[in-house]
């Protein structure tokens, strides 16, 4: 209800909450940009949290005990932006609430990770900072069943999710709160912004179904505050929530969109639109704030929200005293903790991966992938992982580490079920969250589609994410086009600040996740299903590293022709070479398992694998052409497919799609013919 007295006449309370409200708005205002009406109706809810509940050191924002706080309603950015200048963030000034949604400034229209302290995690996309939300408190889980001991706690913290009406309807978080609930997440709280409104209806037109019950049935405690200003009766569900022990739970607060705005409270004109310039003055009338100043914030509600740095401070100080003790008695603990903290690997963490001579058994790269997942896996003790029930085909399983579940939260595989999506997102809260090395997800490329908007923002932050997908071509046979990937590489080579790894053979899979590890930011990682040729192993490692590198050199001299591949079909190249040999013809082939790492090399390196006076360049891959043109020239032949696959034996599919060692050769002819 309105506040009908002046500022100074309200309580702390209340003049803290308007705070909150009259940054954000004034903020969109003055950009002319932006969504304020959920900061206007959610910001009793945030106060309550952040100011009783949320543990947190403003000063420190990334101490590791800190709660975690998802703004998965990532539109409403400017409540989150308020709450950090409010408390105290250094970074987040009052010249940079101002500066909302403008160029270079920290404060951009969704929050974003590594832009602002205090922001955990890219949110914007609805339902993926919810998921998020997920593998953070799965982190959380696992990090203190392996660190914590009898009376040394040091890992003891929440995840708390803002979340509104459109990221309770995506499916991802359907998915993600399943799993949640199956796990029996405990320190997961989910506080549901319940307004009834969103961008473009009241949410009567869509979704009417009762979300309690529906978390109910995924397993969580569920709660209703009905007054969305009450900070008791907020305050009192968060108790009830905190308090239970094998339950996540989700508390469903009902507040008015646009709360205060005579004109557009509880209307859809509140969601995503500045009020105007009159409707904030009105609204700054009908809640008891001054009209004339903006940007206004009274000094004792800034006192009252600058007391969390000195809680925070206290809170990390009590922390690190316990730490020191934990370390003392736990030397080798400590040495882990600290290493997983710094996102560093730890010596000799690559000493037990494989290397096969020429010669070697073909294999599949999905059954290497699984050898050298575990020969790393034993010598990183925080890098966890699991598949969307595709263990058995993605070789994926960390063999001897237990499964994470209920009761055994140190268990190291982690089975998602049949949730592609909340995968992806899942992972990369356990990234977010820190102390997790290099955690994993597999699943078959061609659901690759499923994860896509995961895969794009770990991109987007720089975190460390690795996606295993195998059964990546046509390869895959018998199953059919369904199931057979042909534009998903080259969908995800698409991706900025994205790593993409289609090794050819069992000694590239491996340099391929030894580069992986090393590597900052996300990567994919791409294996047959068809048993490979091993090669020999001699500069392959290097070769990787640098993304391409010549795999066999052309016999008897200067190549005339350059046969270029990634994956399975460079045993193609490799035959065509051998073929064009019988006929007196030089051909080099080329292997570039990794486009994006051999686009970083200089031009000299670059020169040396592909010279630019050898114009005669056939490229191979059992997917869609797009992108080879960069590699084979305008003057170049690209065998690959312009159509899906088909159900059958992967030999006669390579056949009847003439990809094959006789159509290579042909077209290297062709071209040395021109």
């Amino acid at each position: 209800m309105p506040l009908d007295v002046p500022a100074k006449e309200q309580t702390l309370d209340e003049l803290s909450i308007n705070a909150i409200r009259f940054l954000s708005i004034d903020a969109v205002q003055k950009a002319n940009s932006g969504h304020p009406g959920l900061p206007l109706g959610a910001a009793a809810m945030a106060y309550t949290l952040w100011t009783r509940y949320l543990r947190f050191n403003p000063h420190s924002p990334n101490w590791a005990n800190r709660d975690r706080f998802i703004l998965s309603a990532g539109h409403g950015s400017m409540l989150l932006y308020s709450l950090l200048y409010l408390t105290g963030f250094e970074a987040v000034t009052l010249d940079q609430i101002k500066n909302f949604r403008q160029w270079e400034s920290i404060t951009p229209g969704h929050p974003e990770r590594g832009e602002t302290p205090g922001v955990e995690v890219t949110t914007g996309p609805l339902g993926q900072g919810f998921a998020n939300g997920v593998g953070m408190a799965i982190a959380e889980a696992y990090l203190a069943a392996h660190f914590n001991r009898p009376d040394h706690q040091i890992v003891d913290h929440y995840t708390y999710v803002l979340a509104s009406d459109g990221d309770l309807q995506e499916g991802v978080d359907s998915e993600a709160a399943s799993l949640a609930g199956h796990l029996a997440l405990n320190k997961l709280i989910v506080l549901y912004d319940d307004n009834h409104i969103q961008l473009s209806t009241p949410t009567n037109v869509t979704f009417t179904e009762d979300v309690l019950k529906r978390f109910d049935a995924y397993g969580w405690h569920t709660a209703r505050v009905e007054q969305g200003n009450d900070v008791d009766a907020i305050g009192k569900a968060l108790d009830e929530a905190r308090a239970q022990t094998d339950r996540p739970s989700l508390i469903a607060v009902r507040t008015i969109i646009g709360y205060g705005s005579p004109k557009k409270a509880g209307t859809t004109n509140a969601h995503g639109e500045p009020l105007g310039k009159d409707e904030v003055i009105a609204t700054k009338e009908n809640l008891g704030w001054p009209s004339d100043q903006d940007f206004f914030v009274p000094g004792e509600a800034l006192e009252h929200f600058r007391e969390a740095i000195e809680r925070g401070e206290q809170w990390e100080a009590e922390w690190t005293q316990r730490y020191q003790a934990w370390a003392a008695a736990f030397p080798e603990l400590a040495t882990q903790w600290e290493l997983a903290q710094a996102g560093k690997l730890p010596p000799g963490w690559d000493a037990d991966l494989p290397s096969y001579p020429a010669g070697s058994p073909a294999t599949a790269t999905r059954d290497t992938n699984g050898i050298a997942l575990n020969a790393i896996a034993k010598h990183i003790p925080t890098l966890i992982g699991g598949d969307a029930d595709l263990s058995g085909s993605t070789k994926t399983t960390l063999k001897d580490m237990g499964d994470f579940s209920p009761g055994n939260y140190g268990g190291r595989n982690l089975h998602f079920g049949v949730r592609e999506h909340a995968m992806g997102s899942i992972i990369n809260g356990l990234v977010a969250h820190g102390g997790i090395i290099k955690p994993f997800t597999a699943t078959f490329l061609t659901f690759a589609d499923y994860m896509r908007p995961p895969i794009r923002l770990a991109s987007l932050m720089k975190i460390n994410s690795v996606f295993v997908f195998t059964h990546d071509s046509i390869g895959l046979g018998e199953d059919g086009p369904t199931h057979q990937p042909i534009e998903q590489v080259a969908s995800l080579r698409m991706i900025p600040q994205l790593t993409v790894f289609r090794p050819a053979d069992a000694n590239e899979t491996v340099a391929s996740w030894k580069v992986a590890i090393e590597h900052e930011g996300p990567v994919v990682m791409i294996f047959t299903r068809q048993k490979m040729p091993v090669y020999a192993p001699e500069g392959v490692m290097e070769g990787v590293a640098h993304g391409g590198y010549i795999k066999a050199e052309a016999e008897g001299g200067t190549p005339e022709v350059i046969l270029i591949s990634s994956g399975s079909e460079v045993s193609i190249a490799m035959q065509t070479r051998d073929d064009l040999a019988k006929e007196g013809i030089k051909a080099r082939v080329v292997s570039i398992p990794s486009w994006e790492l051999f686009r970083k090399q200089d031009q000299s390196y670059l020169d040396h694998v592909l010279p630019p006076a050898i114009k005669a360049r056939v490229a191979i891959e059992a997917a869609v052409p797009f992108g080879w043109h960069q590699w084979v020239g305008d003057e170049g032949l690209i065998l690959a497919l312009d159509r899906f696959g088909a159900s059958a034996p992967y030999e006669r599919i390579y056949q009847e799609f003439g990809l094959t060692a006789a159509n290579m050769a042909k077209a290297a002819k062709t071209l040395l013919k021109r």
